[in-house]
């Protein structure tokens, strides 16, 4: 997995359209429907910290972990900007090792497709279970095979904001993985400066998702499509799993 290095400088101006505090209500809701009350909660690759942020505003005991440490210092520098305090561990989802047991686990934004190794998906899911109190709610979302074949497949999608020009370019390669190659244009003194990331996503079919999690002591309780509560379909392009620790 990349570090995200140059990604972390301007993830904040290409991720505009998540609407952090619409997500944060949502998931909210989703552990009131499954009446779970959120107690210490972990934001597991947190990133720049958006969702932490406002999820500790809404009044959740949370901290975030990520295995960036470039964008943990953004999320560390916003969380000292609004006086929050909040604790960001770096750690890669797969070696997550916690000072102590959690109640609920949050994973958002597609962040489990980043390990392109079923080992990597499964360990992490083994690590979530072994810090997590019985009881606790796993909530994440992923990238369905459907929006790798048919949307991120091949294609090229262009991001012209004030501070960067990015052109990000995707190859589908077997087992519905997607290899991404950012390119970024930073404007400086009138001129522009060159970077360039790459990194793989990798989509996990519903079945094979559902059997990591019962190995790792999870039962799954619902799948919903992104930010609602219908039913996953053949085209959706995110599904948000609910997952019970045994």
């Amino acid at each position: 997995m990349s570090s995200y290095g140059v990604f972390a400088d301007f993830y904040d101006s290409l991720t505009l359209n998540v609407e952090y505090e619409k997500r944060a209500v949502h998931l909210l809701d989703v552990l009131k429907r499954h009446n779970h009350d959120a107690g210490l909660t972990l934001d597991l690759a947190c990133g720049t910290g958006n969702l932490t942020i406002v999820l500790k505003k809404l009044g959740v005991d949370i901290y975030g972990v990520d295995g960036s440490n470039e964008m943990l210092s953004v999320a560390q520098e916003k969380s000292a900007d609004e006086g929050l305090g909040l604790l960001f561990l770096c750690q890669k989802m797969q070696e997550l090792d916690l000072y102590g047991t959690i109640d609920t686990c949050l994973c958002t934004l597609d962040s489990i497709n980043h390990m392109t190794r079923e080992d990597d998906v499964q360990q992490t899911f083994d690590k979530v279970s072994l810090f997590m109190n019985a009881g606790g709610l796993f909530v994440f979302d992923v990238n369905t095979v459907f929006k790798h074949r048919e949307i991120l497949a091949d294609n090229t999608f262009v991001y012209d904001c004030e501070d960067v020009f990015c052109v990000w370019q995707n190859s589908l390669k077997e087992n519905n993985t997607v290899d991404m190659d950012l390119t970024f244009f930073i404007p400086e003194d009138g001129l522009f400066e060159r970077a360039d990331e790459h990194f793989s996503e990798r989509a996990y079919s519903d079945s094979k998702i559902k059997s990591m999690l019962e190995k790792s002591g999870f039962k799954v309780e619902s799948v919903y499509a992104d930010m609602s509560f219908d039913e996953v379909k053949k085209d959706t392009q995110r599904a948000v799993y609910v997952a019970r620790k045994i």
